[in-house]
């Protein structure tokens, strides 16, 4: 595991198997869902996806002039029982993030687990 310089939220920037992640913890948390996948507990893991909350806005011409707003994903994957889990590994709630998680909620139905 190789780490890079601090961010605004003290993360370090850590490479894991030829992968960075924006913090150690983010990386910790890749490597266990590894083991998990590979001991068959969890499959289909999806890194950094991308789930939109409200669509870019157009004007009548169609020229943008509200850029959309997404929220994406620390890790994706099913269980064994089928369910799909969208994880977010978290260090500080930002205002933003938790407006993000309210609408994950709202628009796709989905409640983010918080690791």
């Amino acid at each position: 595991m190789k780490s890079y310089r601090s961010t605004k939220y003290h993360n370090r920037k850590t490479t894991v198997d030829g992968i960075t992640f924006d913090s150690r913890k983010e990386a910790i948390r890749y490597r266990e869902l590894m083991l998990l996948m590979r001991a068959g507990e969890i499959t289909a893991l999806e890194r950094q996806k991308k789930y939109i909350l409200i669509p870019k806005q157009k004007s009548k011409s169609g020229k943008v002039i509200e850029r959309e707003c997404a929220y994406i994903a620390d890790f994706v994957y099913k269980t064994k029982d089928g369910a799909v889990i969208v994880e977010d590994t978290k260090g500080v709630r930002t205002k933003e993030y938790i407006i993000k998680r309210k609408l994950m909620l709202w628009r796709h139905g989905i409640r983010i687990t918080e690791v």
